[in-house]
C-alpha cells in the first residue's frame, strides 16, 4: 500500500484490530486521526507512530456510545478543515448473556456504537468524499452477521446490519469513486471476551487470529475494492457453507459455541 498524501480516521484505535489499522496505515504513508475513549492509550499510540514512521498523527478521545459524539468526530476534522480520504469504523464491543438479563444501560451503549454511531459517521464523512469523487470507508461487522448466536443476540443483530448496509452502500456508491467496504473477522485476539464477559472454550482461543492479520485483510479487501471480506480460509468456508444449513441448526450451533452465559 501506498497512501501518501492520504488521511484516515481510525475509530477505536487505542487497541486490538484498531491499533493494527493504525501501524499499517502509517506504515503506508497515510496521515491519522485515532479516536477511542482512553486519552492516555492514544497518546501513547500517537506517540510510538510518529516515532517509527515519521507520520502526522493527531487524536480526539471521544465515546463514541455517547450520543452526538460522530458529530464531535466530524467537526474536529473535515469540518475544521482536515480532508478525510479513508474511514475506519472500527469501534465496537459485544454483551454476554442472556437479553433480559442484560441491563438495558449497557445494551443501549452496545447499539449506539456499533450501529448508530457507525451509520452517522459513515453518513457525515461520505458527503465530502463524495465532493471529492474519491474516499474509502471500511466497516468492521463479524462473522456473527452470518449466524444469531444466543447470548450475544443484540451483538449479532448489529453486525447483521453493519453487512447489509455496507453492501446496499456499496452498490448505492457505484461510480461515484468512492468505496465501502464490510470486514467480518472471526475470533480475534483482542479484548473483546473480556469486555463482554465471556470465558472462551479452548476451541475458540486455539482459533483465534492476529488483530495484524484481521486489519491487514481488510485494508487489503478495501483497497481492491471488494464490498465484504470475511477474514481467514477457515472463516470463510464456514460462512459460506451456512447457506445449506438450516437456520434452526445454525442458531443452535452458535448457541453450543458461544452462547453458554
Amino acid at each position: 500500500m501506498n497512501l501518501k498524501g492520504r488521511t484516515a480516521v481510525v475509530t477505536g484505535a487505542s487497541s486490538g484490530i484498531g491499533a493494527s489499522f493504525a501501524r499499517q496505515l502509517a506504515q503506508a504513508g497515510a496521515s491519522l486521526v485515532l479516536t477511542a475513549r482512553r486519552a492516555e492509550r492514544l497518546e501513547t499510540l500517537a506517540g510510538d507512530l510518529r516515532e517509527s514512521y515519521g507520520t502526522d498523527v493527531m487524536t480526539v478521545p471521544v465515546d463514541l456510545a455517547k450520543p452526538g459524539a460522530a458529530r464531535a468526530l466530524f467537526d474536529a476534522t473535515e469540518g475544521a478543515g482536515k480532508p478525510v480520504d479513508i474511514l475506519i469504523n472500527n469501534a465496537g464491543f459485544g454483551t454476554h448473556g442472556r437479553f433480559d438479563r442484560i441491563p438495558w444501560a449497557r445494551s443501549a451503549e452496545q447499539l449506539q456504537l456499533n450501529i448508530v454511531s457507525l451509520t452517522e459517521l459513515t453518513r457525515v464523512f461520505l458527503g465530502p468524499m463524495l465532493a471529492r469523487r474519491r474516499g474509502h470507508v471500511l466497516n468492521v461487522g463479524s462473522i456473527g452477521a452470518y449466524a444469531p448466536a444466543p447470548c450475544y443476540a443484540t451483538y449479532t443483530a448489529g453486525k447483521a446490519y453493519v453487512r447489509n448496509f455496507t453492501e446496499a452502500l456499496a452498490e448505492e456508491l457505484r461510480g461515484t469513486g468512492v468505496r465501502a467496504c464490510c470486514l467480518c473477522p472471526g475470533a480475534t485476539r483482542t479484548s473483546f471476551f473480556d469486555v463482554a464477559g465471556q470465558s472462551v472454550s479452548r476451541l475458540v482461543d486455539a482459533s483465534m487470529m492476529s488483530p495484524d492479520r484481521c486489519a491487514r485483510i481488510g485494508l487489503a479487501a478495501l483497497l481492491r475494492g471488494r464490498r465484504n471480506i470475511v477474514a481467514g480460509w477457515g472463516n470463510s468456508l464456514m460462512c459460506w457453507s451456512l447457506r445449506f444449513v438450516p437456520r434452526r441448526v445454525i442458531v443452535w450451533a452458535a448457541g453450543l459455541l458461544m452462547g453458554k452465559a
